[in-house]
């Protein structure tokens, strides 16, 4: 067996080094594009931040007059960093924007705007049977969302997001809901919602 020369061994040091930090460099792009959310779900970000202005809730859903308003994700989180971006250091009158995520059977206490991912479509009629009563705005893309008592439901339709909003669910736990964000939407009900 030949040994390597001193510069020959070196020049395959270097190179096994820079083939590490290639591999190292793949990797890390990788990552960075996993956690880098879909166009679809950052236009969906942007929707759940401008949702808080345009929803108004009553006094008691929240602990005082500058407690934040709370946007939550339940379940597999879609959106990764970019919902925290387009909420940081943005207020609604006094009441700082926050991104919480939670578990399924987490403690809601505190949420108002809620985002139900597709992870839990199988559990989304048990979810919003849990909050029943509670003045969040539940927001889903689940089919039969609304049908089961959900409040806004994202459709995507010819690459474009709609909305469909069951007003009288919004009602029922004391959420306004601006005619600003009623006009581009459809109104349905849970009885004559359509998938």
């Amino acid at each position: 067996m030949a040994l390597l020369s001193p510069a020959r061994g070196l020049r395959c040091r270097r190179l096994a080094r820079w083939f590490a930090g290639a591999l190292l460099g793949l990797a890390l792009t990788a990552a960075a594009a996993a956690a880098t959310p879909s166009i679809e779900y950052q236009i969906k970000a942007v929707f759940l931040f401008n949702f808080a202005q345009f929803v108004e809730w009553p006094p008691s859903a929240f602990r005082d007059a500058r407690s934040p308003l709370v946007i939550g994700v339940v379940g597999e989180d879609p959106f990764g960093n970019y919902l925290d971006e387009a909420v940081r250091g943005e207020r609604i009158g006094d009441r700082p924007l926050v991104v919480r995520r939670y578990h399924r059977g987490d403690d809601l206490t505190g949420c108002h705007i809620l985002f139900i991912s597709r992870s839990e479509d199988s559990a989304v009629a048990s979810i919003l049977a849990s909050l029943r009563g509670r003045s969040i705005l539940t927001v889903g893309e689940a089919d039969g969302f609304i049908r089961e008592g959900g409040i806004l439901r994202f459709i995507t339709e010819n690459h474009k997001i709609r909305l469909r909003i069951n007003v009288e669910a919004a009602r029922a736990v004391g959420l306004t809901i601006s005619s600003k964000l009623l006009r581009p939407a459809t109104i349905t009900t849970a009885d004559n919602d359509r998938d």
